[in-house]
């Protein structure tokens, strides 16, 4: 690879089959370069792993969406500059040495330099709906389909906004935020071949739901963000017509007024009439095109109404969402914090949520804050519980609180000075890099002095959940004391320092990884 460009190449996947077409197409052009490629699998399901090169790193981002995946890669990444790639695209021949040429050209004050997108149509046929909106993507600006942003700017706006959950806006948000920060964007020379993908026949009615991002991004950027953001201008005001008018007839004829009712009505059927007629008439003309888009013409206003109240009211509560206090994942200890301690359990039917524990992870998901879970296993050291024991359990913990992230477990005893153990900052550090995140920027919860000994080896905020078997001298040397893990996770979430509950009971030692008998209560009061 050139050694003045340092470049790295990031790609959210949710394992569709295109993904190997993209790579393949990578290592054809530059074998070496497919080598700096990250691969995060945003599937919630990773039973089954991606069919992906060796040479190739794969990350994962647990079903938290494409703007969470591309920060994940970024985050994990060491490199000048960050190649965002979508997995349904692929390049041609010269496009390294096209992209390195970017970015050799960009000043400083260049953060970000955009590649073309082509999306080839039929050549035999007038386009239907779905190809002429993809084809729309080759006059779009700042799409991640081929995005290359500088890293250090990527941490200076914070990356990807992961309250867009979708494959939508989020790259224009991030564009905003960086022009917002004095740097400047500009398209390169490089193209990426964008081939439209076979999608259901309603795909149409299911994009919609980017309403509710659009939403989002009149609350983040202003009324005019559509003109920063070289965005076309939509349908949305015709459609709230059109769904005014049908509620119009509905409301007149319930009122017994038949001859508004039927004006209404007939404003309504000419409306709908004028969409289905615009989106038929440059297309195949095809039975089933013609069928589809009088269906889903008649639908997508009331659908995109629909969303769009939605987003207003998630977008009141946006700011709410994020963390006043920057936090980029939240790290469990595992027995006594997340479930009811079982001294070195290898039967998965024993797995207890603890109480708040099902509704805090559920609060965690809401806000989009990836979690991990670190645990101190020295069972396995003492032959009492097997590596394979530990997977079973995680799995069955994911079942009764959903998607935990990843499990970081130290399988050694106390006295083997591993590193991983707690409280050393092993496991703190892997967990964090499995996420993509600073560990500077994790919040460890666990129920012992060790998870504050971790958190503070690594300059994590910690935040300690007493149970039977916390020391008083750990709550009072803890940072920061939490009743239960609903309350230190709501503390997270609200931007607060949690509470510090006194102790009410004498101490004795614990080794911290669930094979003491409980002889302490330190609960609060």
């Amino acid at each position: 690879m050139n050694g003045r460009i340092d470049v790295a190449i990031v790609v959210p996947t949710i394992g569709r089959a295109s993904l190997a077409e993209l790579l393949g197409s990578l290592r054809a052009d530059d074998a070496e370069l497919l080598r700096r490629t990250s691969v995060v699998d945003d599937r919630r399901d990773t039973t089954s792993p991606l069919d992906v090169p060796p040479e190739v790193h794969v990350l994962r981002s647990c079903g938290r969406g494409p703007a969470a995946a591309r920060n994940v890669g970024w985050r994990a990444a060491d490199a000048t500059w960050i190649a965002f790639l979508d997995d349904d695209v692929h390049v041609p021949a010269g496009w390294a040495a096209a992209l390195r040429s970017d970015l050799a050209c960009a000043p400083d004050d260049v953060a970000g330099v955009q590649g073309r997108l082509v999306v080839p149509l039929p050549d035999d046929r007038a386009p239907t709906d779905r190809e002429r909106n993809v084809h729309g993507l080759e006059h779009a600006a700042w799409p991640t389909a081929d995005m290359t942003y500088r890293r250090d700017v990527l941490l200076a706006v914070g990356g990807f906004d992961e309250r867009f959950p979708r494959a939508y806006r989020e790259d224009a948000d991030i564009a905003l935020r960086v022009l917002d920060g004095g740097w400047r964007l500009r398209r390169g020379i490089r193209t990426v071949i964008h081939p439209v993908r076979p999608a259901a026949r309603w795909i149409s009615l299911r994009q919609q739901a980017g309403n509710a991002d659009d939403a989002l991004m009149r609350r983040l950027h202003g009324s005019r963000w559509r003109d920063e953001a070289e965005a076309p201008p939509g349908r949305f005001r015709r459609h709230v017509g059109t769904v005014a008018a049908a509620a119009a007839a509905a409301g007149a004829l319930a009122r017994g007024r038949p001859a508004l009712a039927g004006a209404a009505t007939a404003t309504w059927l000419a409306s709908t009439a004028r969409f289905a007629a615009e989106r038929i008439a440059p297309g195949p003309r095809t039975a089933d095109e013609v069928a589809a888009m009088t269906l889903t013409s008649a639908a997508i206003p009331f659908a995109t109404v629909a969303h769009r109240i939605r987003g207003e009211i998630v977008a009141v509560g946006a700011d709410a969402l994020r963390p006043a206090v920057p936090t980029r994942a939240v790290l469990f200890d595992r027995d006594g914090t997340l479930v009811v301690d079982v001294p070195y359990n290898r039967d998965p039917d024993l797995v207890r949520p603890v109480a708040g524990a099902v509704e805090a992870m559920r609060m965690l998901r809401a806000a989009h804050i990836p979690t991990a879970v670190v645990s101190n296993q020295s069972g396995i050291a003492r032959g009492l519980v097997a590596e394979d024991d530990l997977d079973r359990i995680h799995h069955r913990m994911s079942e009764l609180l959903g998607p935990l992230g990843p499990l970081v477990a130290c399988p050694h005893g106390p006295d083997d000075g591993c590193g991983c153990r707690k409280p050393d900052a092993g496991l703190v550090v892997r967990a964090a890099a499995l996420l993509g995140v600073d560990p500077r920027d994790c919040v460890v919860v666990g129920d012992t002095g060790a998870d504050v000994g971790a958190a503070r080896a690594v300059g994590a905020r910690s935040i300690l959940v007493p149970n039977d078997v916390t020391r008083r001298d750990e709550i009072a040397d803890a940072d920061e004391v939490a009743p239960t893990v609903l309350d230190a996770v709501r503390s997270i979430l609200e931007g607060r320092t949690a509470i510090r509950p006194a102790p009410r009971a004498p101490a004795a030692a614990g080794d911290g990884d669930g094979d003491v008998e409980p002889i302490v209560r330190a609960l609060a009061s």
